[in-house]
């Protein structure tokens, strides 16, 4: 054992002894571009999630967890550094040759986890390098012991066979290789290497179900000859690429339990934000991909940890993905650098008492664009208090206010009748924007 070895051992037992017991192995699961509802525990009759479904029925199943961006980039943000986009500075997806990046530095998940005595992994979907060619960004500056299939170039559309072309030279691991196969399998194989003394933490972060999508044609041929099967409700391709992601989660959850790790283990499922309104319905929730309306911002969100999280809970609180960082910090006894600012708040005391609730407060979303987004989003930005929700469009200054608890699925602007509550929650906005939206540098 060498002194980094050793001195990583300390640093987990004195992790351990802070939370009164070992501090669990995490595996955080993100699909990308999942809408609120396609789960089966969301109330999906026509998708088979029956490995996620599982998660949510031995663990907690949130109603109102949102992404801090209706896009991937600024929320996968929000989940490595726990703060704001705006306040990092990535407000929308970055594009090939960015240069805009996610800076490295003392705080990212990875690294604080990795101080604490934790093996760390990164298996798939980064989208946080901007520039390829310099790699300033690159997961591995991030605090990750190991990236595995993450991609070398920009992703652009989806490849989902092998050869893929945003990883080059990658090698197959068997003839005709199916990519979201090849991260599940990944998974598995990472856990199998790390269980042992130390804590581990994995992120499996899959590039499906983001289109285009392109599903294995055996899964494709059943769900395309399912009843009710149709083009953006039940979508044969979106159903089968999600099973295929389901899949992997229930080999996660069978090699923890063969290891017996299952009550040292929290896995937690998620997605970096609504579906695509061109292949998927998102309804009963309006809007989709790209926009402020819940369509664009709610996402699944489940955690299992058997003898801590009580099976079959609810929780109906409003949290957020910035909410991830400190939760996660603080199930593993683990500390930030000194100064690090933490836009969300722990989840950890509702995980473990879902009947419990978290303190009202502004969930802010800012999502400023040049035009509009090819998927129907325009320039805006938004702020949630308990049941009211409002959204200001940048360009323009139009407001709209929704109640959340008697209009889920805002379709009747209260703006007009409530003037005064849309002037206070106007005003929040614009002191949080100004206190919070990092400088042009």
């Amino acid at each position: 054992m060498n002194r980094r070895e050793f001195t990583s051992l300390l640093l987990s037992a004195h992790a351990a002894s802070a939370v009164g017991r070992r501090p669990p192995n995490i595996v955080f699961i993100l699909a990308d571009d999942l809408g609120w509802g396609e789960l089966g525990c969301y109330g999906n009759t026509f998708n088979q999630t029956p490995n996620i479904d599982r998660i949510a029925a031995e663990g907690i199943r949130f109603t109102n967890a949102y992404a801090a961006a209706p896009v991937c980039s600024p929320t996968r943000t929000s989940i490595i550094v726990g703060q704001h986009p705006a306040r990092v500075g990535i407000t929308d997806f970055l594009r090939a040759d960015d240069p805009n990046y996610l800076r490295p530095g003392p705080a990212s998940l990875a690294r604080v986890l990795k101080s604490a005595g934790y093996r760390t992994g990164l298996i798939g979907k980064w989208h946080l390098m901007g520039d390829y060619k310099t790699r300033r960004g690159d997961p591995k500056h991030h605090g990750f012991d190991e990236v595995i299939c993450s991609e070398t170039s920009y992703i652009g559309p989806g490849y989902y066979w092998h050869p893929y072309k945003h990883l080059a030279g990658l090698p197959a691991r068997r003839p005709g290789e199916y990519l979201t196969d090849r991260l599940n399998q990944e998974a598995v194989d990472f856990i199998a290497r790390n269980a042992g003394t130390r804590p581990f933490f994995l992120y499996l972060s899959h590039y499906a179900v983001h289109t285009k999508l392109d599903s294995k044609p055996e899964v494709l041929a059943k769900y395309t000859a399912k009843p009710g099967a149709g083009q953006k409700k039940n979508n044969p391709a979106l159903a089968a690429m999600l099973e295929t992601v389901d899949e992997g989660v229930g080999m996660i959850l069978d090699e923890l339990g063969k290891r017996g790790l299952d009550r040292e283990t929290i896995v937690i499922f998620n997605s970096d934000n609504g579906g695509e309104t061109n292949v998927t319905t998102n309804a009963h929730l309006h809007g989709g991909k790209s926009m402020l309306f819940e369509g664009g911002l709610r996402v699944p969100l489940a955690a299992r940890w058997p003898g801590q999280i009580p099976a079959g809970a609810v929780s109906h609180d409003a949290v957020v993905s910035t909410d991830y960082y400190p939760t996660l910090v603080e199930l593993a006894g683990a500390r930030p650098p000194a100064g690090h600012i933490q836009d969300g708040v722990s989840l950890a005391g509702l995980l473990r008492r879902p009947k419990s609730h978290l303190a009202r407060r502004d969930i802010v979303w800012y999502y400023p664009l040049a035009g509009d987004h090819f998927l129907g989003g325009k320039s805006a930005m938004s702020i949630r208090n308990g049941r009211w929700k409002l959204i200001e469009f940048l360009n323009t200054g139009h407001r709209e206010l929704y109640d959340l608890e008697a209009d889920p699925s805002e379709l009747r602007d209260m703006a007009a009748a409530k003037p005064g509550l849309v002037k206070r929650m106007a005003d929040r906005l614009a002191v949080w924007r100004t206190a919070t939206v990092k400088k042009p540098s």
